[in-house]
């Protein structure tokens, strides 16, 4: 399912391609803030100055802000409003990132296909990476997403209940779990180790690959409210994907 219409024939020859409403949300926000109209401390309009500004819908405006808070460029404080964080000095080779954000902020479209969820009694190595005892309930979750219609992420995750009840609730195809599982709690701490795999049957069958082909695994896991909330294993197709990061001191 599309979350928008592609663009159309006229927007493709006059070399007019719209951005995301959320990605025109980001790039208001980062432009003030890299032009120093916003400098680091202030505080940014509320949302409903910004649907005021921008004719955006609020849900929109929310998602963008909170995007950007989960990857440290502004800091909301309950009660207070949204800041502009201060720089960090040094950044993380990875950070957080929406896929949906990433997709569509290179100006292309981001799908998902849903292939599983369920709920279901933890093995021994799913307990041992969530840190739960054995046989413990955990929701699963396992999809596909898109970009321009060609597979670029299988999502393989688990959940920890306590951390995010209605998990299974959502509708995936509108939004990610990332999205839903940022607004369950703030993140206390994130893990990251990457792989370079073969594809097995399962992984190859997803990626529209051959078994045996190149596949560049991202396992994550996050911490929030003093436990394991998630642990996820991203696999990308190796040929067509690439990680990047840059540190500065």
């Amino acid at each position: 399912m599309s979350r928008r219409p592609t663009p159309t024939s006229e927007q493709r020859a006059n070399g007019e391609v719209a951005l995301s409403l959320g990605q025109q949300v980001r790039n208001h926000v980062l432009s003030r803030i890299d032009s120093g109209e916003w400098p680091e401390g202030s505080r940014i309009p509320s949302e409903a100055k910004l649907v005021e500004q921008l004719g955006i819908s609020r849900m929109t405006i929310h998602i963008a802000l909170r995007d950007l808070s989960a990857e440290g460029v502004l800091l909301r404080k309950q009660g207070a409003g949204t800041f502009v964080a201060p720089r960090r000095n040094q950044s993380t080779f990875l950070e957080l990132r929406n896929i949906h954000t990433e997709i569509e902020g290179r100006g292309n479209q981001h799908t998902t296909d849903i292939i599983l969820m369920e709920t279901l009694d933890c093995s021994m190595s799913v307990a041992t990476e969530m840190n739960i005892p054995a046989g413990s309930p955990v929701f699963h979750a396992i999809l596909v997403h898109r970009e321009n219609d060609r597979p670029v992420q299988v999502e393989d995750r688990y959940v920890n209940m306590r951390y995010a009840p209605d998990f299974l609730d959502q509708d995936y195809t509108k939004i990610t779990p990332y999205e839903h599982l940022m607004a369950a709690g703030a993140l206390q701490e994130v893990e990251h180790v990457i792989q370079a795999i073969p594809a097995e049957e399962s992984i190859a069958r997803l990626l529209e690959l051959n078994i045996g082909e190149p596949v560049l695994l991202l396992r994550r896991r996050t911490w929030s409210r003093d436990m394991i909330a998630s642990s996820a294993r991203l696999s990308h197709p190796g040929a067509r994907f690439s990680l990047a990061g840059r540190m500065t001191t």
